[in-house]
């Protein structure tokens, strides 16, 4: 191969992989995200989308306690919504709506949308959650907006742990505090010691021998 040709095979080569570097740049970031979401549940209905739905319980098997739903609702519409409920069709749960701050209703703007779940953000607290989810079953939730409607899915249902950690219930019962197995009783009766309750010898001799009129008189008659 000639030296013209050599360094136009090169050229070549460094161009492909500069393109070839870019495209698995720009696909890398959407493979990433996917990577670390989680694969949990998403509906789309209108101008409304939710995207990891869960419901997440007391991160220790069988406690009581709230449990919570953690979602992330978009609004792609041009008017604001207000998330009027949650609710989990076939169960008796309560499901408690608070916003991040003050104690007005949950909005989802325009464009926008809210964080249900964690640190500052809204809450949906489950107020019977031991009864109302059991760990790796699905539930059904429905969230109500104020122009939607209903927009219903099915979510999966995870302890408060690994990833979840930070999302999950922030009333943590504590744990039960430990009783005592028996009662502690003595194992014998403490006695005075020998002259604490009775005089000594000597005491005794000198008591008995103080009254010694009538045997002076016996000696002296």
């Amino acid at each position: 191969m000639s030296r013209s040709l050599r360094r136009g095979a090169l050229a070549a080569t460094a161009i492909v992989i500069s393109i070839a570097s870019l495209s698995a740049c720009g696909a890398g970031n959407d493979a990433q995200t996917l990577g670390v979401r989680p694969d949990n549940a998403a509906v789309t209905v209108d101008d409304v989308q939710i995207q990891n739905a869960l419901v997440i319980t007391q991160p220790e098997a069988g406690a009581e306690g709230p449990a919570v739903v953690s979602a992330t609702v978009f609004n792609n519409g041009r008017d604001p919504q207000t998330l009027e409920s949650v609710t989990l069709p076939g169960t008796s749960a309560k499901v408690t709506l608070k916003a991040a701050q003050g104690s007005g209703p949950v909005t989802v703007p325009a464009g926008g949308s809210v964080v249900i779940g964690g640190k500052g953000n809204a809450s949906a607290t489950i107020e019977n959650g031991r009864e109302a989810a059991k760990n790796g079953a699905t539930q059904k939730i429905v969230f109500k907006l104020s122009k939607t409607g209903d927009v219903q899915l099915s979510a999966f249902v995870v302890p408060a742990t690994s990833y979840f950690k930070d999302f999950g219930p922030t009333e943590i019962p504590k744990p039960p505090a430990a009783t005592p197995t028996g009662t502690a009783t003595p194992t014998g009766t403490a006695t005075p010691g020998h002259g604490a309750t009775t005089p000594g010898h000597g005491a005794e001799a000198t008591a008995t021998a103080t009254p010694t009129g009538e045997a002076s008189h016996s000696a002296g008659h």
